[in-house]
């Protein structure tokens, strides 16, 4: 974890709280960090508000089976070929599909 690097973030954040790309990155960061919790609710702002912004469903599908949360990252990797589908992305989608494969699930 590069702690200035969270910083710096977090200050890009408050500056601006529409960065997605920011809020995608400081979740990234947090979940390598010595408190990966904190990520999560970076994650999930990003899906709720951002439902189309596809890079956070394979990290955040990721970053739940690190915390034990099988089915739920099942599901957010579900939606997330859904969304990669709809948008064309086709290697999003196959990306998405294989972490997918790998639980034993397919969308």
């Amino acid at each position: 974890m590069n702690q200035t690097r969270i910083e710096f973030l977090r200050q890009t954040l408050e500056d601006n709280p529409n960065d997605t790309f920011a809020r995608y990155a400081l979740a990234l960061e947090l979940s390598k960090s010595s408190t990966p919790s904190e990520a999560w609710p970076y994650f999930q702002y990003l899906l709720t508000h951002h439902p189309e912004y596809s890079p956070t469903y394979y990290q955040a599908g990721m970053f739940l089976l690190t915390q034990g949360r099988r089915e739920e990252a099942q599901a957010i990797l579900a939606k997330g070929v859904e969304v990669a589908r709809r948008q064309g992305n086709a290697h999003a989608q196959s990306e998405l599909q294989a972490a997918l494969d790998d639980l034993g699930t397919s969308a």
